[in-house]
């Protein structure tokens, strides 16, 4: 018999951050420092709108859009956070995550091999969806010495006639880096003159430290030409809920509508009248801020201590993630994550799996008790007086 399977889909490799999640879930006694979810239970506030949707019996499809309710409350929040204005008949829609707002956007704009830039190390799913659309993903590498931020200088060398869109991901996953605004400011010049859009996840938009966050379509000409995606898994604690939106002009809500009527038809419906009723009350605000002031926390435990190991870490100021250089263990990055989930049950992703230029760092979630994060770093001190 043939083989049935694309080879779009066979030319993509699968994803590095499961492999080491299945293997770590047979295992006992093991601290996972590799999966990227909150250990907070989603807030209150929301859990009880949540019942109520479904003791009322709200169990039905929405508008393709998502609730009105929910779209004009994303509204009223982003303007609040980030001082702009989108018209949630228009210019909101409500995906199932982030990453249906990704493959939204992507299939709605490209064409078979159309260029899309993509700064690495980044998500793993960029490339991925950008190749299983039938584009071609353009990888920029980025580096520690500069923090894990691209430059506009960067993104310009990569543009070819084919290139129709720059995908940034800040704050960043794997490496916790942001974007100044100076930074995003070179990016936006680049896409201005070569007339490009601008996708930028903005998941982890509430997650910064030290900093304010800058969205993308707030700088000078970007609106028209910037599609944000964002969602509440990582800031509300959500990740099982599912549910996203995306930002943007008219027109490219428009084609990622007519995408999403044709696959999804809706997102989850109790999880849009959960956040509706909820997402602008001063008692979902607190929680937020409550988890966000322990991510730091729990930040500082961790990047402190790995310096002190010698696993050199930049300071990430951004998501819940650091990116310590690993090669003081005298060993690849694939080989201290298996070393160190085999010998002392800790569970670190290796930092090419989110590209290659990951190479020779791991990625370190802190979304963990600061309890677990001691214990962690003692196993983790133990291993380097081993090996390092």
């Amino acid at each position: 018999m043939r083989n049935f399977i694309s080879e779009r889909v066979l030319a993509v490799p699968p994803s590095g951050i499961r492999r080491f999640f299945d293997i770590s879930a047979t295992m006992s006694n093991v601290i996972s420092l590799g999966i990227g979810e909150p250990d907070f239970v989603t807030p209150d506030t929301i859990l009880r709108a949540g019942i109520e949707s479904l003791e009322h019996g709200d169990t039905h499809y929405t508008s393709n859009s998502g609730t009105i309710e929910l779209r004009e409350a994303i509204a009223t929040y982003v303007e609040r956070h980030h001082g702009i204005s989108y018209a949630p008949d228009t210019e909101i829609l409500i995906t199932v995550g982030v990453s249906e707002g990704l493959y939204l956007i992507l299939t709605a704009i490209l064409n078979p091999g159309d260029e899309v830039i993509i700064p690495q190390p980044c998500f793993v799913s960029y490339a991925a969806e950008v190749a299983f659309i039938g584009g071609v993903p353009v990888v920029i590498p980025t580096r520690f010495e500069n923090e894990f931020q691209v430059t506009g200088a960067e993104v310009e060398a990569a543009i070819t006639p084919r290139t129709k869109a720059i995908l940034i991901g800040y704050p960043n996953n794997p490496t916790g880096a942001i974007m100044t605004r100076e930074r995003l400011a070179e990016i936006a010049a680049v896409a201005e003159k070569h007339d490009l859009l601008v996708i930028s996840d903005e998941i982890y938009d509430r997650l910064v430290y030290g900093i304010k966050h800058t969205h993308f379509a707030n700088l000078p000409g970007m609106r028209p030409r910037t599609v944000v995606l964002g969602g509440f898994s990582k800031s509300h604690a959500m990740t099982g809920w599912r549910l996203g939106y995306a930002l943007g002009p008219a027109e490219l809500i428009a084609g990622m509508r007519k995408v999403h009527q044709y696959t999804i038809m809706s997102a989850p419906t109790v999880a849009q009248n959960a956040v509706a009723a909820t997402l602008n009350l001063p008692e979902t605000e607190e929680a937020v801020e409550q988890m966000r002031a322990e991510y730091d926390r729990r930040r500082r435990l961790v990047v402190d201590g790995f310096n002190e190991l010698g696993l050199v870490c930049f300071e990430p100021r951004g998501a819940f993630y650091a990116f310590p250089r690993v090669t003081a263990s005298g060993m690849d990055e694939e080989a201290f994550a298996e070393q160190l989930l085999q010998e002392e049950q800790v569970a670190v992703i290796p930092g090419a799996a989110f590209g290659a230029s990951g190479a020779g760092f791991v990625r370190v979630c802190y979304a963990t008790a600061y309890e677990k994060l001691e214990v962690a770093l003692e196993r983790m001190q133990r291993f380097m007086q081993r090996h390092g």
